[in-house]
């Protein structure tokens, strides 16, 4: 009988981040007069960005920026991932880090740089370029970090090109005010099909099931209803999505399950069948607790 959720699916650890990771002619009467307002508008907001660049801004947190050039694309939530070329510095100008000298840029997800980083890019629009200076608590403390001594304020010059949406956690923050959703407290959302009146397992208990997965597009990766037969596995030798959903349910009951990234493959994935950061749908049936 094959596992699917043991192979491909397996517990899969998060790997760790590196250092810095941190815009016809009407009626003429009536064009005149509806566009007025709203071209008055796009003015102020230019000489308002004017106005900023090459100014010395300070945050609440401390952190300090310049606008070089200001950008107008879209800005980035925490959880969104980045691409960016940047520079940083020590204060006396020695050069610690540079994508420029590495000739290419770099992606990451951007709550998972130092917090100076976390805080200044979102700041910024695409097309942006801006110059922080990052106190000592903002980047990397008292235990300093490679080639930063400890306790050193940090000047990044950082370009920011392009935003990219996790589409995951959009779609879950969406689906969550569906009706008949819930979520627990780690994120995992579940909905109930369909109640059952048997005993629910435990965290180690076998357990016999069918399922279904895809992912958020509809795209189909597993199922045991196509193979024609349930699975047994152990509840604490599969994803974390399904060792904690799993045990909402009772023998009888079928949930729809969907599952965050941090719950199911992260950032690696499972190549050939899910995306990194994917996430994760399931229909699952709980036949029996062993």
């Amino acid at each position: 009988m094959k596992a699917p959720l043991n192979n491909p699916i397996k517990k899969i650890a998060k790997p760790a981040i590196s250092v810095i990771l941190s815009v016809t002619i009407a009626l003429f009467i009536s064009a005149c007069s509806d566009k007025e307002p709203e071209n008055q508008a796009e003015n102020q907001a230019k000489e308002q960005d004017m106005s900023s660049i090459n100014e010395i801004h300070t945050t609440e947190s401390g952190l300090k920026y310049e606008i070089l050039t200001a950008g107008t694309g879209a800005s980035p939530a925490p959880d969104d991932s980045v691409t960016v070329h940047y520079e940083g510095t020590l204060m006396d100008g020695t050069k610690f880090d540079s994508s420029y000298d590495r000739g290419e840029t770099i992606t990451f997800p951007l709550n998972r740089v130092i917090k100076g980083w976390t805080e200044g890019v979102q700041l910024m629009k695409e097309g942006a370029k801006y110059k922080f200076t990052i106190p000592s608590e903002l980047a990397y403390g008292e235990q300093g970090g490679g080639s930063i001594p400890p306790n050193s304020d940090l000047i990044f010059i950082v370009e920011l090109f392009k935003v990219e949406v996790d589409e995951g956690k959009e779609f879950l923050k969406q689906n969550l005010e569906k009706s008949g959703v819930k979520v627990t407290d780690s994120g995992l959302q579940y909905k109930v099909l369909l109640e059952g009146t048997g005993k629910s397992p435990g965290a180690a208990d076998r357990v016999t099931v069918h399922y279904e997965g895809t992912l958020i597009d509809g795209t189909k990766f597993d199922s045991s209803y196509d193979r024609g037969e349930p699975i047994d596995f152990g509840l604490n030798q599969v994803i974390r999505g399904w060792t904690e959903g799993l045990q909402l349910m009772k023998e009888g009951a079928k949930y729809k399950l969907f599952i965050p990234s941090e719950l199911a493959y992260g950032p690696q994935g499972s190549p050939g069948a899910i995306p990194p950061n994917a996430a994760l749908i399931f229909t699952v049936e709980l036949i029996r607790v062993n």
